[in-house]
């Protein structure tokens, strides 16, 4: 699958998951698609806050439940400084259960997978990360 940075370099991923394995999981998933990424993990918000900003990612995929964070605050986050950052939950959490309508006018998160799908991922990503 073709998908690439904006200099045509590597996707830039940002994962906020605390568990390595899934991690892992989601990063063969896209290896064996054939997409070519760099990625970050983190696993709280000050980690979140310097990737943001250090990294500059493409494309940020969360779990819903962090020890000590929470997706729903990472989307917060995410929204707030850097809005135009596609935002997808990645995570065997209470997806059904998220809010349609994020208070403040945030935008809700673009896209929720449950990991027992990732085989969806990159295509999912080709999607969201298409030119408009």
């Amino acid at each position: 699958m073709n998908l690439s940075g904006e200099d045509g370099g590597p996707l830039r991923l940002l994962l906020i998951e605390d568990s390595a394995d899934d991690a892992e999981l989601t990063t063969l998933e896209l290896a064996d698609a054939g997409i070519e990424f760099h990625y970050v993990r983190v696993q709280d918000e000050h980690a979140l806050l310097r990737a943001l900003d250090d990294f500059n990612p493409q494309c940020v995929l969360s779990d819903l439940n962090l020890p000590g964070f929470s997706g729903e605050q990472a989307l917060e986050l995410v929204r707030t400084h850097a809005p135009r950052v596609p935002f997808v939950y990645v995570s065997d959490g209470w997806l059904d259960d998220l809010p349609a309508h994020r208070p403040g006018g945030l935008a809700p998160a673009d896209a929720q997978l449950p990991k027992s799908e990732l085989q969806l991922l990159p295509g999912l990503l080709a999607e969201l990360l298409q030119p408009r």
